[in-house]
């Protein structure tokens, strides 16, 4: 699809919205529009996540949303320099040859609060695939409906129920961040030229992979530390879902920003896949009802939260910090919802070390060589120790049995 015709149906839509003051769009809707193959993967910087840009603006427009500056349009653009060495720090600045251009959207409800909430999700990807792709084929459009087409529906109907809901007293800043997948460079950017006193952001709730919530209902919450009500407040609103908290304010996505500017946090998320990061991570493969459940579950966490006066700060230990380097993989996918001891594995590559000796999704890993492995923390650091040509037990659950086999790195 040309940029054109995109356009065009931009413009229809628009016009469409004219005759209803909040049109009901699905999230189904958005997901299949974000993950569509015209949009190529929304590679940050491309014509394609300027295609997504432009779908966004006019949804945040149809919702109501306006531009926390009157005098602005919803976007905050950034430019920067792809990074060579991945241990580097991105410089963001001028224009070059070598440089691509990020675009943040921001949309805004004001209640005339005192202080501001922040909803976040990013909405590019990963492109035609390259760096950080798991799929091994020639080039193949990467739709990313999970990551994260997914959150920002949810996003979307959030912005629709506080919208709808006049007993609202906290403003809603919600951004939808570019370059999440190169390094978390849109919720960085924002971080450090915020539209806003930071000081007014009571706290922010970032959805990253929210559109595959399984039978069991475990949904993850990583943050939970960050201020002394989060836990109670979770727990006391669950309608059912399996939680797994993690206290830690730092982890792969764009909360991490804040956390960082002193800002309590929430991280939502259904968990990895096989299609992760793959050119199979496509629409129908969405979970639309659980992604129903958690936005009512979010918004009555916002509500709720509306009551509390004093959200606090606190620093979080993160454990990610004291994990050594590795030489070697098993070349498999860890569980990361998994908290019943040990290490399950949800995905096995095919010639790596792992399916050469016979293990399986499904498997949890209680014992490297002579580490006992506890979690997912514990199996990385019984990793750490492997170099390449090294043999070693592994010792697995499978079928209520304990078997152990033998793996070569």
């Amino acid at each position: 699809m040309k940029i054109s015709v995109f356009f065009t149906g931009i413009l229809l839509l628009g016009l469409s919205c004219k005759e209803a003051a909040m049109p009901e769009v699905s999230m189904q809707e958005d997901v299949r529009v974000l993950a569509s193959d015209s949009l190529m993967g929304r590679g940050t910087g491309s014509e394609g996540a300027e295609m997504a840009a432009a779908y966004l603006e006019q949804r945040m427009q149809d919702l109501g949303l306006v531009p926390f500056d009157a005098d602005k349009d919803y976007m905050q653009d950034f430019t920067f320099k792809p990074l060579k060495d991945p241990h580097a720090e991105v410089e963001f600045g001028a224009a070059s040859d070598s440089s691509l251009t990020g675009r943040n959207l921001l949309g805004f409800i004001d209640n005339g609060g005192s202080r501001t909430v922040i909803l976040g999700a990013h909405y590019d990807h990963l492109g035609m695939g390259g760096e950080g792709s798991l799929y091994r084929g020639e080039p193949a459009v990467h739709n990313g409906a999970d990551d994260n087409a997914s959150g920002v529906a949810v996003l979307l109907k959030l912005a629709r129920m506080l919208q709808q809901w006049p007993e609202a007293k906290d403003n809603y800043l919600f951004i939808l961040f570019s370059g999440e997948e190169m390094g978390l460079l849109g919720s960085n950017y924002f971080s450090k030229n915020p539209t806003l006193d930071l000081e007014e952001v009571a706290y922010m709730i970032n959805l990253d992979m929210v559109g595959r919530l399984r039978e069991d209902k475990t949904l993850s919450v990583s943050g939970t530390g960050t201020t002394a009500i989060w836990p109670q407040m979770l727990n006391s609103l669950n309608p059912g879902f399996k939680l797994v908290l993690d206290e830690s304010g730092v982890g792969p996505s764009d909360h991490t920003s804040f956390y960082h500017q002193d800002i309590p946090v929430l991280h939502f998320f259904t968990g990895q896949h096989e299609d992760y990061h793959k050119p199979t991570d496509d629409a129908e493969k969405l979970n639309y009802q659980g992604m129903e459940e958690i936005a009512a579950y979010l918004f009555d966490l916002l509500k709720s939260m509306e009551g509390q006066e004093e959200i606090a700060f606190r620093e979080t230990q993160n454990e990610q910090e004291d994990l050594p380097s590795f030489k070697v993989a098993m070349g498999v996918m860890p569980d990361y919802l998994y908290s019943d001891g040990g290490m399950r594995i949800d995905g096995v590559t095919e010639g790596r070390p792992a399916a050469n000796a016979g293990l399986r999704k499904g498997d949890v890993v209680v014992r490297m060589g002579d580490s006992t492995v506890t979690d997912i923390y514990g199996y990385m650091r019984a990793l750490s120790v492997f170099e390449t040509g090294d043999t070693t037990t592994v010792v697995v659950k499978r079928d209520g049995e304990e078997i152990a086999v033998k793996l070569s790195f």
